[in-house]
């Protein structure tokens, strides 16, 4: 007997292993599992905390973790020290592989700020005795004090 996930020829859908949590029919999420699902958080808990302290808005309004999520909605994160701008494209309910994540928005985000420069640490040479009041004064210098 055939199981309703193979296709006519024998052979099992690829579909059928993605499950009830990807698919286009599926008309929202949570937004904090969303979020989780298309790899914007490491964690479910990280999204839900960004959605309860006011870090995530959904077509302009701060929402909690439990509002629904569309297609088409523009989901704005602010997440690790960075603004993430996305238009949702794809609702899924599952955490899903980087490239299926990958299709499942569009990122309008600003590119991220770029490393700043860090001002190498003054050191001394071991053995070389307590610093001098000039020595002290030319390390504060350098460290911006």
């Amino acid at each position: 007997m055939a199981s309703s996930t193979e296709v006519p020829d024998g052979t099992a859908s690829a579909e059928a292993g993605a499950g009830a949590g990807v698919g286009a029919g599926v008309g929202s999420a949570r937004a904090d599992t969303w979020i989780w699902s298309v790899r914007l958080t490491k964690t479910r808990s990280q999204a839900a905390a960004a959605c309860r302290a006011g870090h995530v808005r959904v077509n302009g309004e701060r929402v909690k973790p439990a509002h629904a999520v569309r297609v088409g909605d523009e989901v704005r994160l602010r997440y690790a020290g960075r603004d993430r701008v996305v238009v949702v494209s794809r609702i899924v309910r599952k955490r899903v592989g980087a490239p299926v994540a990958v299709e499942c928005f569009v990122d309008n985000s600003p590119p991220p700020p770029p490393k700043e420069f860090v001002a190498p640490i003054a050191t001394r040479d071991r053995g070389a005795g307590r610093p001098t009041k000039r020595e002290r004064r030319e390390m504060d210098r350098l460290q911006g004090h």
